[in-house]
C-alpha cells in the first residue's frame, strides 16, 4: 500500500510541474508524424504495385485508401489523447 501512496504522490508533482503537458504535445506530435510516413509508405507500395501490374490497378487503389484511412484513424486517436493530455 505504501507503493501505491508514492506513486500517486509522483504522479501529483508531475502533473503540477507541466512535464505531462509536454508530453502530451510530444505524443500529438509523434502521432502526426508516424502518421505521415505511413500513409507515405502506403502510397510508395501502392505506386510500385502498379507499376509491377497495371491490370490491377482499381484494387489495389481501393485497398490503398482503406488501409490510409485505418491509418489516420489511429492517428487521429493519438492525437486526441495528447491534446488532452495537454489541455487537462
Amino acid at each position: 500500500m505504501a507503493l501505491l501512496t508514492v506513486l500517486l504522490q509522483a504522479g501529483e508533482a508531475v502533473a503540477s510541474s507541466g512535464i505531462a503537458q509536454a508530453g502530451g504535445a510530444i505524443g500529438a506530435g509523434i502521432a502526426a508524424i508516424a502518421a505521415g510516413i505511413g500513409v507515405g509508405n502506403i502510397g510508395k507500395s501502392a505506386l510500385e504495385s502498379i507499376a509491377r501490374q497495371p491490370e490491377a490497378a482499381n484494387d489495389i487503389r481501393a485497398n490503398m485508401i482503406l488501409a490510409a484511412a485505418l491509418v489516420e484513424g489511429v492517428a487521429l486517436f493519438g492525437v486526441i489523447a495528447g491534446l488532452l493530455a495537454v489541455v487537462l
